[in-house]
């Protein structure tokens, strides 16, 4: 469920379609995700909402001329007749909110679509249990960018309806595995912070344009930290995205007959040559770095850090790898 709300709000339709089927196969009703991607208009909009909806239909009849019969599950109860959305709504909020009445009073208009609507009209469909809905909510609100206290207004809001910190702990990871790891870092800072615990993730790339790729693992003993390497083309020149995750750097190296270019893409970073001073750098920047001039690359400590590289041609090439850069050298430049 956590992934589809999240691929919902990111606008993945394809992984989405993916999450429905394995969501179905693992014993989710069609009911229970119909009412996520309804109950999801009022945090992503309409067209993100809808877009789910015909994912989740278009998904349905590729199942069933396949011959699957899936579980439909049970729908809401009808409410009753005098049932007082405005007054069931504020009491769903005030259970939200740990027992303290919030009235948004600057946008009396909103207040009331927020009692009266969001908790009043959709909250109480009891197809979905509210610790259930506040999943959804927080797993979507991952998805967008720039929600940031909204999320941890209801990461908090969810264990006041129910859900257990393990189950709120989980978001992350299934976030990583199927929606992420963008979407996965803002669960995992967000929940740190709720939860009162200390976060080291470092800040993420929010806007990834290549892919992240594997880890560097061939490498791995000429880098401090953890790196990954995705190959963009092949042939002749070859470029490669090297993602570094936050203080990951390389070891002082040298390219001896052809030298090396960086184009950096995400997050941020440093640069040193031997005997200059270190390089900030930051998307868009470019490092020429000439043939048998000693350096190192790498991410700053609190930031993922992206940059193309690029081999300069050249007969006889070779790279040398030297020291690693200490922790004491490192620190210099990241105070």
């Amino acid at each position: 469920m956590a992934a589809i709300a999240c691929l919902e709000a990111k606008g993945d339709v394809d992984g989405l379609a993916q999450a429905i089927h394995e969501g179905l196969d693992n014993g989710l009703t069609v009911n229970q995700i119909k009412e996520a991607l309804s109950q999801l208009y009022a945090y992503t909009g309409f067209p993100r909402s809808l877009n789910g909806l015909s994912v989740l239909q278009r998904t349905l009849e590729a199942r069933r001329a396949e011959g699957i019969k899936d579980d439909e599950g049970k729908d809401a109860e009808p409410l009753p007749e005098d049932y007082n959305a405005l007054k069931h709504g504020t009491e769903v909020q005030t259970l939200l909110t740990g027992g303290k009445p919030f009235n948004y009073d600057f946008a009396p208009a909103t207040d009331y679509y927020l009692k009266a609507h969001l908790f009043g009209d959709i909250f109480v469909r009891n197809n979905l249990s509210f610790a259930e809905r506040e999943l959804v909510t927080i797993s979507a609100l991952c998805g967008l960018k720039g929600v940031e206290p909204q999320l941890a207004s209801h990461v908090r809001g969810a264990r006041n309806m129910g859900l257990s910190d393990t189950a709120i702990r989980a978001i992350p990871q299934a976030l990583r595995q199927k929606a992420g790891d963008l979407e996965a870092y803002r669960a995992d800072r967000t929940i740190a912070e709720v939860f009162g615990e200390p976060f080291a993730g470092g800040e993420p790339i929010e806007d990834m344009i290549f892919p992240k790729g594997e880890l560097n693992t061939a490498y791995a003993k000429y880098f401090i930290g953890n790196s990954y390497l995705a190959p963009l083309t092949e042939g002749t020149l070859p470029l490669h995205n090297v993602t570094f995750e936050p203080g990951c750097r390389n070891n002082w190296h040298i390219h001896h007959k052809g030298g090396q270019l960086l184009i950096c893409v995400g997050g941020r970073g440093w640069y040193q040559a031997w005997g200059e001073p270190a390089r900030a750098l930051k998307p868009g920047d470019v490092v020429n770095i000439p043939a048998e001039v000693k350096h190192w690359h790498g991410a700053a400590r609190d930031s993922w850090f992206q940059h193309i590289a690029i081999a300069v041609p050249a007969e006889g090439t070779s790279t040398e790898w030297c020291e690693a850069v200490t922790d004491e050298e490192y620190k210099k430049y990241n105070q």
